[in-house]
């Protein structure tokens, strides 16, 4: 065995015994309540989607203000970029999907989460005290963490899912993620609320406090258990004889581990993957665009005010609004599947369509590349709050439309091996928001609106053909399931 083997194995088992107390506590609960099978996958889908949210409530918090952070710093050796940093985050992200599937068939979706969480932390803490150096190279390593993340969240969500849950527990998941946008985004509304300048002090203040927040939704992985059909096959590991373990297991997970990255390669060239591509391409798109760009675009119109800053915060906390309501009450309808999910697509499309021609109509077009000093230009109307605001829901209602119907049909196609088909789509995702955050530092607002309008039309199609398929596909397997 090598020393790097030999690491592994007793790193694995320090983690399993500092969680041994949460699981017995646990255990204790679930005894004590009589759970069913079908209520601890429940159990299971609403902790996933709690750590999540108290992760990103942190993470997308920060990638929220960043930009307008990093405008404002004192230190001028710092020459670091918020939209250069978000690039590379989804650049290395889209690679690391391809090797992310047999990371988690190696080491587990528990463990693969919790130390993906740990480097989520590390990329907020860096804001506390801001170098060139150490923010980049956190982008990075958060960039592999990120693919590792959510590779590990799509099997989860699916291994406690089944064929008639599956979209309602992806609209449960995705609206306690997305309350994530509320909290720390309300935070940052009352604690810049009238400031034209974020000082130093209420930077550290800020990051300390989303850390904290990241490192709690990390360690709550530990509460998620397996279902009950796995744990006959975790028994059976673990009586296993140990010297045959000490031989064999590495060769397994090795096995595993190319396995995963075979299917991940196959899955690529698939038609239906082909077509999902695209509105997984206009899903990464538009999150740059709300997550990252559409904030700045606020905090940088002058004729806003004094309230420029505190509106970054307030445009969130309505992003989050729409994604929560999309989110659960879209759970609620994949409850009664004759309508299949064509339309909450088309619903999430109008509703992009609408903001789009709104943002165009209020927001000055060089809003996404101004300088310090903001802009003092109008677009074809006086700038108004209220609308700007009103946009930034619609943007939040009609991404849940998309991030939940593709969560759904992904479980639904490809239940019985869910890790690459999802780690697929974050690869597409990922790079399209890698290169939207690129040309985000150059192209002005029209630009960027036309090209998400153009490519989620073409999104919308190529989706409605997929779904219109679904069942034929899943009724007769797929060549994939074959491997």
């Amino acid at each position: 065995m090598s020393v790097f083997s030999f690491l592994c194995q007793n790193l694995k088992g320090s983690f399993k015994r500092k969680i041994e107390l949460l699981r017995t506590e646990e255990d204790n609960f679930l005894r004590k309540n009589k759970m069913s099978p079908k209520s601890k996958k429940l159990f299971n889908i609403i902790m996933l989607g709690v750590a999540f949210m108290f992760m990103f409530t942190a993470f997308q918090t920060c990638g929220n203000v960043a930009q307008t952070v990093i405008t404002n710093l004192n230190n001028t050796n710092f020459h670091g970029s918020g939209y250069t940093s978000m690039a590379i985050i989804y650049g290395v992200f889209s690679a690391s999907n391809l090797i992310s599937p047999s990371v988690v068939a190696v080491v587990g979706p528990q463990l693969s989460m919790f130390v993906s969480g740990l480097f989520y932390s590390i990329y907020i803490a860096v804001f506390i005290q801001p170098f060139t150096w150490s923010f980049y190279t956190a982008s990075v390593f958060i960039g592999i963490a990120a693919a590792v993340m959510w590779t590990a969240q799509g099997n989860c969500l699916t291994i406690n899912s089944d064929e008639n849950t599956i979209g309602r527990n992806s609209g449960i998941f995705w609206a306690l993620l997305q309350s994530s946008l509320f909290f720390g985004n309300l935070y940052i509304y009352f604690a810049w609320r009238g400031k034209t300048h974020i000082s130093e002090s209420d930077r550290r203040t800020v990051f300390i406090a989303l850390t904290i927040l990241s490192l709690v939704g990390t360690f709550l992985f530990f509460l998620i258990r397996k279902p009950e059909e796995s744990n006959t096959l975790e028994e059976e590991v673990s009586s296993t004889d140990e010297s045959i373990v000490d031989n064999s297991s590495v060769q397994s997970k090795a096995t595993r581990a190319v396995d995963a990255f075979k299917r991940s390669i196959k899955l690529y060239f698939t038609k239906e993957i082909l077509l999902l591509s695209v509105t997984t391409a206009y899903t990464g798109l538009e999150l740059t665009f709300f997550s990252g760009v559409y904030g700045t675009c606020i905090g940088a119109v002058n004729r806003f005010g004094t309230e420029e800053k505190s509106l970054i915060g307030l445009s969130g906390i309505f992003i989050g609004i729409g994604e929560i309501l999309g989110g659960g009450f879209f759970g609620l309808v994949n409850k009664d599947n004759r309508f299949g999910r064509n339309p909450v697509v088309m619903f999430g499309i109008v509703v992009h369509f609408v903001a789009f021609y709104l943002i165009f109509y209020n927001i000055p077009n060089d809003a996404p590349i101004a300088s310090f000093e903001g802009t003092d230009n109008r677009a074809y109307m006086n700038p108004s709050k209220e609308l700007a605001i009103f946009c930034s829901f619609l943007l939040g209602l009609g991404d849940s439309c998309f991030n939940t119907q593709l969560l759904s049909i992904l479980g639904f196609l490809y239940s019985e091996d869910s890790a690459p088909a999802f780690a697929v789509f974050k690869f597409v995702q990922s790079i399209c928001a890698a290169v939207a955050f690129f040309y985000s530092n150059y192209l002005l607002l029209q630009w960027q609106l036309l090209i998400m309008a153009v490519v989620g039309f073409f999104g919308t199609i190529s989706f409605f053909t997929v779904e219109w398929e679904a069942a034929a596909f899943v009724a007769r397997g797929s060549d994939y399931r074959s491997i």
